[in-house]
């Protein structure tokens, strides 16, 4: 027989919402936001999950005749559950505490990779916190050049660019936002990891 309890339980909800278990290996040049889809499209799919379409939650800088992205606007309207099914986000505003602040559920326990697995944070070894984002705390790119604040669009390796990252931990010295809290050290694979990094970033399920 079925019981009450195994009749009342919901299903599992899909995964749409992980941490790159690992980046492309070459710093901040992720092939722009084409190739950083690819990526968030590949651990995907390796993990049985590849018939939705992912976004990497990055946002690019105007460059000449190409405008600026802002990475709130690319990952679809929610909600957004991580692989073990748990509440991330409903949607974009309660992701960004656009009407109550921190209403997302980006925390180590929850922000987890394609994999399941918990990414290393401070107190670990190595510190893995650093995820790029090129956004301010409203998912919106930050102003300034695109070598200071995206990597060139995520198309440079670099040491003398820069991008803008945010801390899934939550935790740090100073600003501890999800997605926008402090500079990295330059562009390279060194200098991400020289910060707390290793060239890993947000994807999210955009339907």
């Amino acid at each position: 027989m079925v019981s009450a309890q195994q009749q009342n339980q919901q299903p599992q909800a899909p995964m749409t919402f992980f941490i790159t278990s690992a980046g492309p290996g070459n710093g901040g040049n992720l092939g722009g936001l084409a190739g950083a889809d690819a990526h968030c499209q590949q651990l995907a799919a390796a993990v049985g999950a590849g018939n939705r379409t992912w976004r990497a939650y990055l946002s690019v800088a105007q460059a000449g005749q190409t405008p600026a992205v802002n990475a709130r606007e690319r990952i679809g309207t929610g909600p957004w559950h991580n692989q073990r099914g748990q509440l991330i986000a409903a949607n974009v505003a309660d992701l960004h505490g656009d009407i109550q602040r921190d209403r997302n559920n980006i925390r180590k326990p929850s922000a987890l990779n394609e994999k399941g697995e918990e990414v290393k944070g401070v107190g670990d070894m190595p510190n893995q916190h650093d995820m790029l984002t090129g956004s301010d705390s409203t998912g919106r790119v930050v102003l300034g050049a695109a070598q200071v604040v995206t990597c060139n669009n995520w198309t440079s390796n670099d040491a003398a660019h820069r991008a803008l990252v945010g801390h899934h931990d939550r935790l740090g010295g100073g600003n501890t936002s999800w997605n926008s809290a402090h500079s990295s050290a330059g562009c390279t694979q060194e200098n991400l990891v020289q910060t707390g990094g290793n060239g890993l970033f947000y994807c999210f399920a955009a339907n």
